[in-house]
């Protein structure tokens, strides 16, 4: 299964690659939004973690793109991000994420949405 990482900050998107790769799932990488549509149409993933604050294309646009495409308009959109007030959560909803992870956030918690957002269970994975 694939996971779309889409993340501006390069330590951000090597440590969640990192653990999707421990998830046993198949990483795809993109470092905008732009990049982050046009790779959610050629590879068609299982779930898109997108962050918001992103140069090139932001992630609401990219997940209200997403979600007018024919190709993308079914794929779950996880949104992580370091916003946390509850209007700027709802604007990931109404933007067409499906969810949202804020930031900092444990290996744990996000193996956690994963599973839920692909309604999937896995064994906890220990991350030391």
């Amino acid at each position: 299964m694939k996971i779309l990482i889409v993340e501006d900050n390069a330590d951000m998107r090597d440590l969640v690659c990192l653990i999707v790769e421990r998830l046993f799932y198949l990483p795809v990488l993109a470092c905008h939004g732009k990049e982050g549509l046009e790779k959610a149409i050629a590879e068609k993933p299982q779930l898109i973690l997108m962050d918001m604050r992103m140069p090139v294309m932001d992630g609401w646009e990219a997940a209200r793109a997403l979600r007018t495409h024919p190709d993308t308009k079914n794929i779950p959109i996880l949104a992580t991000t370091a916003l946390f007030r509850p209007h700027e959560l709802r604007t990931c909803l109404e933007a067409g994420c499906n969810d949202y992870l804020v930031k900092p956030f444990s290996c744990v918690d996000l193996q956690t949405k994963i599973g839920e957002m692909l309604g999937t269970r896995s064994e906890q994975l220990r991350f030391n």
